[in-house]
């Protein structure tokens, strides 16, 4: 195992109290008990994993030597350091993908902007659930289970998108418990183990977990694909791209559509950062389905409302939403349609909320730009014009090392290499500007502190392709 790999599943390790070796043994612990660290699995050497999570190599050594004792891993010399146990059929192995992984952590001192997402629901979301309080409680003959989704959602989710020169019938919408889920439906209904998947790298690191979770694989191309070449399934992020912000201009939309209908390529378009456009911004070109029917489109009220909601969906052909459907009603029946109905009056109100939901984005970002311009001068902090995230290349070192770096100072940042399926973006990270005025001030300020005590490794560990089987 590359010690990038390890570091990875590692997650928030270091952030609660107790000596540096401790923190370490036990999170090991954990990931060997729970089968995650599988038996016979040879462990990075001692001073390549103390290098990829910043701390000296006495932390690394004295953690092995604990779980040694404790009969968890053996040591040799010469022969390294393996987990022990008997050789028993592996768990499936479960996602070690930083962006998911800090979900799963208990809250800690630290500043987390590994995660771009709105920390608080807007006022709109109680008003929402209290204007369908008397809708609900009429409602009589429905058992509730809907795997396509409540027809009033589906019906204004259609309308928006016929409003934005993409003629939509409800037909063509399938209700999910968020992007991430209409993402997981796609990859299960379109894809079989070995089939390529064409993404952008870097990408979003949720459909790269997605599709390696049925066994797909990656063919990388730049930021935008360029043209589609012959794969199974093609996916980008058109608008404010994540983690870039780049807008694909109108000429290469149609590009990038035209060569997909050659090709006989299913089209994914994740439209769901298009409504974070910064006041005062040119709009962006339509949506690549405006260009073609068959162009599948992802949705979700996640980013520009709250995560909390789980609403999204998916824009399809008839017989693909059909299909999806039927996978849908055997993994859940359907939604809750209490957030259906909320969601429904929330997008039927949406302007005046994404209007002081974007300006505070925009405030935020020119925040984090000016301070991290500031204080960490050395750093070349690109603008974006929309999104939630930005992408900045560091001067030296890699991303994952530094974010173990940046984590033990109490900030949480996501290194670049897992959004990257081609194993580059080894010296990128990833930094969400979603967070409150002060904490942006006090994450950068414990950022430049990481950064003067960071010492990088020698080589900078390869990047392990997160689609990988």
């Amino acid at each position: 195992m590359e010690p990038i790999e390890l570091a990875d599943r590692l997650g928030r390790w270091s952030a609660d109290r107790g000596p540096l070796y401790l923190l370490l043994a036990g999170r090991l612990r954990t990931l060997i008990d729970d089968g995650e660290l599988r038996s016979g699995l040879l462990l990075p050497p001692d001073r390549r994993l103390a290098k990829a999570l910043a701390v000296g190599r006495s932390t690394v050594v004295a953690a092995y030597d604990l779980l040694s004792v404790e009969g968890r891993v053996v040591r040799r010399q010469g022969s390294g350091t393996r987990v022990a146990g008997p050789g028993a059929l592996p768990a499936r192995e479960t996602t070690h993908s930083p962006a998911f992984l800090q979900l799963l952590e208990p809250d800690a001192d630290v500043i987390a902007l590994a995660c771009a997402a709105p920390a608080t629901p807007p006022p709109e979301v109680a008003q929402a659930y209290r204007h369908i309080l008397p809708e609900l409680a009429a409602a009589d003959g429905d058992i509730g289970y809907r795997p396509t989704g409540h027809p009033l959602l589906r019906t204004t989710i259609a309308d928006r998108y016929s409003a934005r020169g993409v003629p939509t019938d409800p037909e063509q919408i399938l209700v999910t418990g968020g992007g991430q889920q209409a993402l997981s439906l796609l990859a299960r209904a379109l894809l079989r183990p070995g089939d390529r998947v064409l993404v952008e790298a870097p990408t979003y690191p949720g459909a790269l977990e997605a599709f390696r979770e049925v066994a797909a694989m990656p063919r990388t191309g730049p930021v935008g694909l360029g043209a589609v070449t012959p794969a199974t399934l093609a996916y980008i992020v058109a608008t404010y791209q994540n983690p870039t912000g780049a807008v694909l201009p109108a000429l290469a939309r149609r590009t990038l559509v035209e060569s997909a209908r050659t090709a006989g390529v299913p089209l994914i378009d994740d439209e769901v950062l298009t409504e974070l456009g910064f006041p005062g911004t040119d709009p962006p070109p339509p949506p690549l389905a405006a260009l073609d029917e068959s162009v599948i489109s992802i949705g979700s009220l996640s980013k520009i409302v709250w995560g909390g909601l789980r609403v999204g969906w998916v824009r399809a052909p008839i017989p693909v939403i059909a299909r999806l459907a039927r996978l849908r009603a055997v993994h859940d029946l359907g939604g809750n349609i209490p957030a259906q109905l909320a969601a429904a009056w929330l997008l039927r109100n949406l302007d005046p909320l994404r209007e002081r939901i974007t300006q505070e984005r925009k405030e935020s970002h020119d925040l984090l730009v000016a301070e991290l311009t500031e204080r960490l001068p050395e750093w070349e902090v690109p603008t974006v014009s929309g999104g939630q995230t930005l992408w900045i290349r560091l001067p030296h070192g890699d991303g994952t090392s530094f974010a173990q770096r940046a984590l033990r100072h109490g900030v949480a940042i996501l290194p670049g290499a897992g959004l990257d399926a081609s194993g580059g973006s080894i010296d990128y990270i990833r930094i969400s500007f979603v967070a409150k005025p002060g904490s942006l001030r006090e994450a950068v300020h414990r950022l430049a502190e990481a950064w003067r005590s960071y010492d990088p490794p020698d080589q900078p560990a390869p990047a392990v392709p997160p689609l990988a089987v």
